[in-house]
């Protein structure tokens, strides 16, 4: 389904029953099949503001090696504070939540200006409902949206889809509610061909296409067809559902299409089966041919019903990431979102990111274990799978050729093994944990895996960067069952979560210590706290302590815990 309000989306959802349907035919026409260039991996910034995207793009996104970064919907829309409102549209101005037309064009500017292309979220299958005034001031009612549509560009059934295995149900009703545009009228082709046109005319890359199963593949088609670059790179939400009368299939002669069962597979597997089941992942598991189609370990949709892994999996949810990123099927979507509790809730500080990693935001495209995934990606492309291994369960190895290897330990104990690969011997860096492994004559190498971690070597990181991070010294006194942590604003030091915090060791007591690794000339946040005996903390008075990494070697940094 769309992206839409959750309750109603999730009955319509649950709607679809176990009935086969005849097909239509297959769209045809100029279609790009994978994202172009060498570098396929797209960063999804769901709901970052413009500004922040542009700082992603410089900062993460060019430097890891990302091809694509995909920002929310643009286009003005109506007010609220739930995520979902940008996907209810009043008009086709840059003029929404995010960013005004000014800001959109310095981030593809600055985005392209690292390396990293750009690819919008499109709405185009409906526009808003109910009644208002929208976020760039333009006034609307449901059918009627002054200077671009009114009730004759709708289509005709003005009721909810209510049964999927009904095609004219699904492409002519409105989906949860939303006036339903008629992508058959010329006109109506023609007004969504001039919107793409004009992100297109300001540097966009490509679109990913919402709600396309909710119109016909031919539709989609015509109006691809009026664009200034036909060919130009889109992937359409397809999802698949056992029985439905539209396939995802009928969209391939269009662009690339999300496999939506990679995803939940995955879940299963890793959370319920053995990796071991992985050995022919993607097309061997009747999914669609690989250079068609647009992979993830979860979007803002499936993680918030719950049909895939998300952030609140812990160790599955980054080895997912870590198995997809070395795995050589589809293109990889990486969805960085932000904490929630509440299914509707729109993003922290109406989508400024400030810091990674604070108020909310999980930024998962700069997660160590996952940013590091995508270089080997980029090192591995075009080279199929060699020297698989597995235990028969939870662990597994293989190569890429003679360009990578990935050994994934999903057990609860550490595995010790001696691995056989293709790649050519010498000294590699480990780029999950940044220690240097060496290959010998034979392709062998040795490696101790501990429990949920893996282990990823490849032809573009064969010297690790020299250590660089923060040696923590505070003063604490502390009463009987106590000890003293750190937490703060990067992944590896917990990402303010308390039960992720570093434990510092009091061997020299009164004087707690600790050392982790950082990557060098980080700027970061920390503050210390205290858990008794029944895991109750104190946090420490004060503001946020502040520090920076230098270039090699690690900042010492000399406290006392503040009462």
């Amino acid at each position: 389904m769309a992206s839409r309000p959750r309750p109603l989306a999730a009955a319509l959802a649950l709607a679809a029953a176990a009935a086969v349907a005849v097909a239509a035919p297959v769209a045809t026409g100029v279609a790009q099949a994978a994202p172009p260039g060498d570098k396929d991996v797209t960063a999804v910034l769901f709901e970052w503001r413009f500004d922040s995207a542009a700082r992603a793009c410089t900062d993460t996104l060019g430097p890891a090696g990302y091809g694509y970064v995909q920002v929310s919907p643009p286009q003005e829309h109506i007010q609220g504070p739930q995520w979902w409102t940008s996907y209810q549209p009043v008009s086709y101005k840059i003029a929404g939540r995010l960013g005004d037309r000014a800001s959109f064009a310095d981030m593809v500017n600055t985005c392209h200006a690292a390396g990293v292309k750009v690819v919008v979220d499109a709405v185009i299958n409906h526009m808003a409902a109910g009644d208002g005034t929208g976020t760039g001031g333009s006034p609307y009612q449901k059918y009627d949206y002054p200077g671009i549509y009114s009730g004759n560009d709708m289509d005709d059934c003005r009721s909810v889809i209510t049964d999927y295995r009904d095609r004219s149900n699904v492409q002519n009703c409105e989906l949860v509610g939303l006036a339903d545009l008629d992508t058959g009228e010329e006109y109506v082709r023609d007004r969504i061909a001039a919107y793409l046109n004009d992100l297109l005319s300001l540097g966009v890359d490509g679109f990913r296409v919402d709600a396309a199963k909710h119109m016909p593949a031919a539709d989609l088609a015509a109006i691809k067809s009026r664009l200034t670059d036909p060919g130009v790179y889109w992937k359409q939400e397809a999802i698949h559902g056992a029985g439905e009368a539209v396939s995802p299939s009928e969209y391939l002669g269009n662009g690339d299409v999300q496999e939506f069962r990679y995803a939940r597979d995955l879940k299963r597997v890793f959370n319920d089966e053995n990796l071991a089941h992985l050995k022919n992942y993607g097309e061997g598991w009747g999914y669609m041919d690989s250079g068609s189609a647009a992979v993830f370990v979860d979007n803002h949709d499936t993680e918030r019903v719950g049909d895939t892994l998300s952030y609140k999996d812990g160790a599955n949810y980054t080895l997912g990431h870590v198995f997809m990123l070395a795995w050589p099927y589809g293109a990889p979507d990486v969805h960085s979102g932000y904490e929630w509790t509440d299914k509707d809730a729109g993003p922290p500080n109406g989508g400024a990111v400030t810091a990674c990693y604070s108020d909310g935001w999980k930024c998962q495209h700069a997660w160590p274990e996952i940013a590091s995934m995508v270089g080997f990606r980029n090192a591995a492309r075009g080279q199929g799978v060699t020297d698989w291994w597995d235990n028969g369960a939870d662990a597994i190895g293989f190569g890429r050729g003679d360009k990578a290897y990935v050994a994934l330990n999903h057990e609860t104990s550490p595995l010790t093994r001696t691995f056989d690969t293709s790649l050519p011997a010498g000294t590699y860096c480990d780029v999950q944990s940044g220690r240097s492994v060496t290959v010998d004559g034979g392709g062998r190498f040795t490696a101790t895996l501990g429990p949920n971690t893996a282990v990823a070597l490849h032809a573009g990181a064969r010297e690790c960067a020299p250590a660089a991070g923060a040696s923590f010294n505070v003063t604490a006194a502390t009463v009987w069952g106590e000890n003293v942590y750190v937490t703060g604003n990067r992944p590896e030091l917990g990402g303010w979560n308390p039960g992720a915090a570093l434990k510092l060791d009091p061997a020299g007591y009164p004087v707690w210590r600790g050392d982790v690794t950082l990557p060098a000339g980080a700027v970061f946040e920390y503050k210390y706290l205290r858990k008794d005996a029944e895991g109750r903390v104190t946090w420490e008075a004060g503001a946020n302590r502040v520090a920076t990494v230098p270039d090699s070697g690690a900042v010492t940094l000399s406290d006392a815990f503040r009462e």
